[in-house]
């Protein structure tokens, strides 16, 4: 009988609104994810994609580029997910009200692209009510259902 993997602490940053910490951000979130169960693709493309987008949007739209306002990140790591907030400094938005970019009228718009990719790729996307802080969920798949993906 093989021993579960011990998973990785919990993370929490602060980082500031700038693009260029997306990276170095992410990276750390993913390279705790190492001892998880979870599928490296789903890790690698999936969750890194999801959360730089959910980062860039903080910082762009949420924070509007404002050099003092920060970004936290909050990630917990369960065996059978892998659980990310975050929430910027911004007065929030409806997500609601973001048109779709797939549909004709709106495909040469940058508008939306992200959200969309975002709910494409994790398995749950959920914004608070004040559209500041949006929680990502990336579950553990069976490996019947990896073989589907």
């Amino acid at each position: 009988m093989s021993r579960p993997r011990p998973l990785p602490e919990n993370v929490v940053l602060e980082i500031p609104s700038d693009l260029g910490a997306i990276q170095r951000a992410v990276d750390l979130v993913l390279s705790r994810c190492e001892t998880s169960a979870m599928e490296s693709r789903r890790l690698r493309l999936n969750l890194r994609v999801g959360l730089s987008e959910a980062l860039a949007n903080a910082m762009l739209y949420g924070n509007r580029r404002d050099p003092r306002k920060r970004v936290r990140v909050e990630v917990t790591y369960h065996a059978e997910a892998i659980v990310a907030c975050v929430t910027d400094e911004g007065d929030g938005f409806d997500p609601q009200g973001v048109p779709d970019p797939t549909m004709p009228e709106t495909i040469e718009r940058e508008c939306g692209r992200g959200l969309f990719l975002m709910r494409q790729l994790l398995d749950e996307v959920v914004y608070n009510d004040l559209g500041n802080s949006v929680t990502l969920v990336l579950r553990s798949r069976s490996e019947g259902e990896e073989a589907r993906q």
